[in-house]
């Protein structure tokens, strides 16, 4: 059958090579803006263009909208319906072929899924049945069912786990391990399998089925799986089995986009592919069609930095753009001020706020600049983490600060009160009533049951309402009052700690000034979605985004800012400890945020930031940026 469709019209060079290819394993490296999405349709297309029944073509993605978009263009091309295409997530195939093929793994073909809820109620029942009651600071059925779900994804063992992330529950570690192998022996009486099982199962079909195996490799005679840089060991197992036989696997992917580790992702797997499959063509993808020449040349200055890396050069037909900027600020309020004037700037230039992010490595360091957009009126979503007013722990930690500034506020009151032992919301009802009524604070007497936990909540806010102490002292003292709290009702109390004490350090600026640092922290933000924000149908509002760079994979802005480039901060202090993969994961996290900008791109950090874990300041720019030459990377000083 002759092809339709303008090929080498439609498709660069290297595009065209990978699409044409069809036979034997190919290795498509592409670059970040490099149309990939736009090579797999067209391969899609190019299959079915030769005579090939899209029922025997096997398109894994990782989420089911991918592959169905990826689909409809392909029909688009092709004038005709791609429906009997095998497209889906690495789950759902699994989840298929274990329907028909399950029993020879003991399972009764109608087995259960169990979802996350499910799971979660699973586990609490075996809490309740193998751990002592009244343990105390036992992780909650959400965290065991998180690290069950690690182990299963990673083969680490549940000890391993703890001891990488979790070492406050390390006490519970022969708990968790039991409770671990009782998960799994109930799931298999009871003939259920959770998300992960989908796909360990299905490598043990694979694995110890070869008629099995045999046969589903012969229903797919090309493979194309998405994203390969993001599959984990599993996965990567089961794409080996499926195509040993006839080897018609292309992958697409960017190893230098490997960034989540820490779901599972295995950086090996796009490493090793050409081991795994012998005579592995290897493709490039290098042209970008999303950013300026400046912004690649730093991108392509920070790759160069991996150790381990399919070497690529990102090049582009675009023309103009300015050298982005390397700013270095005194503190981190003057980061924050730099952004905004920047923003204002932008703005007056025309540019929609929809077309501007801030991305960072964890929500907390966004804290201060969210108290500067918001003062500026410049309207936001956060994308990952919570945003600063609507996490629990602050708002926990600022009602204390509130009484001590506003004695009547009821409302801070009765979630102080609330935050006691032994105290429900009639309760703190009644004495919010009380103390708001204008009755002496001391002479209030509670219940015998409720006394010591309010008295000592009394005699805290009389400490802290004596005048003329600095915000920030406040604010240590209120960490310290909260702190068995925190430790007792969040199984990631660490992580919540740090959002605390960034928050005492946005205090420093405030001086005495109580009630300024009150107003400023307590206007809120929009409370938009993401969904609501990218709702399908409508036009997003003109926002500006926040996000963690992780959420930000796969979107771009004009303009973009990566803030908290600072040695400690970006790469973390845990990385630089642990060097390795560590390092190189921090690194090649640095590349994907500086490859969302099109046309702007600042790296910004403050300067004198104190590092309690250390004791030490931290001044310096990101190792990744430090050492790329001025004429790629302009040196400003804020």
């Amino acid at each position: 059958m002759a092809p339709k469709i303008q090929y080498e019209k439609d498709l660069n060079e290297s595009q065209y090579d990978a699409v044409t290819t069809l036979e034997g394993p190919m290795l498509v490296i592409a670059g970040a803006g490099s149309g990939k999405t736009r090579t797999l349709t067209y391969r899609v297309a190019r299959l079915v263009d030769c005579g090939v029944p899209p029922e025997r073509i096997l398109l894994l993605t990782f989420t089911r909208k991918a592959s169905g978009e990826m689909l409809r263009r392909a029909g688009q091309l092709l004038e005709m319906n791609c429906d009997e295409v095998a497209g889906g997530t690495f789950h759902s195939f699994s989840h298929q072929m274990l329907r028909r093929y399950a029993y020879k793994l003991g399972f009764d073909p109608g087995f259960v899924i169990l979802d996350r809820p499910d799971c979660e109620a699973l586990v609490d029942s075996l809490r309740k049945e193998y751990v002592p009651k009244g343990t105390r600071n036992f992780p909650r059925k959400g965290t065991v069912a998180s690290i069950f779900s690690r182990s299963a994804n990673t083969g680490m063992s549940v000890e391993k786990i703890l001891f990488d992330e979790y070492t406050h529950f390390i006490p519970h570690k022969d708990y968790l391990d039991n409770m671990f192998t009782q998960y799994a022996l109930t799931k298999s009486r009871e003939s259920l399998m959770d998300f992960d099982d989908l796909l360990l199962h299905m490598r043990i079909l694979l694995a110890t089925e070869p008629d099995i195996r045999e046969a589903m490799a012969k229903k797919y005679d090309y493979i194309m799986v998405d994203e390969y840089q993001d599959t984990n060991t599993i996965q990567a197992d089961i794409l080996r089995y499926l195509g040993q036989g006839h080897q018609n696997v292309m992958v697409v992917g960017d190893d230098c986009q490997s960034i989540y580790g820490f779901r599972g992702a295995n950086f090996e797997n796009i490493m090793r592919f050409p081991e795994v499959f012998p005579n592995t063509k290897i493709i490039r993808l290098e042209e970008n069609y999303r950013s300026y020449q400046p912004v690649l040349d730093v991108t392509n200055g920070i790759v160069k930095q991996a150790t381990r890396k399919y070497t690529k050069t990102l090049f582009t037909n675009l023309q103009g753009g300015a050298a982005p900027s390397l700013v270095s600020a005194p503190d981190e309020n003057s980061q924050s001020n730099f952004v905004v004037e920047e923003i204002k700037r932008m703005q007056s230039q025309g540019i929609p706020l929809k077309e501007i992010a801030v991305l960072f490595r964890a929500g907390y360091q966004a804290f201060d600049l969210e108290v500067e957009l918001t003062r500026a009126g410049i309207k936001f979503v956060k994308y990952g983490g919570f945003k600063f007013m609507e996490s629990a722990h602050i708002k926990d930690v600022l009602v204390h600060l509130r009484i001590a500034a506003f004695p009547t506020d009821r409302l801070s009151w009765n979630r102080a009160l609330m935050l006691l032992n032994k105290i429900g919301p009639k309760t703190a009802q009644t004495l919010t009533d009380k103390i708001c009524s204008g009755q002496d604070l001391a002479s209030i007497k509670p219940a015998p049951s409720i006394k010591s936990g309010f008295n000592l909540l009394r005699d805290f806010i009389f400490d802290l309402s004596r005048p003329g102490q600095k915000v920030s002292d406040l604010g240590k003292k209120v960490l310290e009052y909260y702190k068995p709290y925190l430790e007792t009702n969040f199984d990631n109390w660490p992580k919540r700690q740090k959002d605390l004490d960034q928050l005492v350090t946005m205090m420093d600026r405030y001086g005495t000034d109580l009630e300024k640092f009150i107003h400023d922290v307590t206007l809120e933000p929009p409370n938009s979605t993401v969904e609501e924000v990218l709702s399908v149908g409508e036009a997003p509002p003109d926002r500006m985004v926040l996000s963690t760079i992780h959420s930000a994979k796969g979107l771009e802005w004009e303009a973009v800012f990566v803030i908290w480039t600072l040695e400690g901060r970006f790469p973390s202090r845990q990385a630089v400890a642990k060097q390795g993969d560590s390092l190189e994961e921090e690194l090649r996290l640095m590349y994907v945020a500086a490859t969302r900008a099109k046309k702007e791109l600042f790296f910004v950090h403050p300067m004198d930031v104190f590092d309690p874990a250390t004791m030490t300041y931290l001044y310096r720019p990101s190792r990744f940026l430090e050492v790329l030459p001025r004429s790629v990377l302009r040196r400003v000083s804020y």
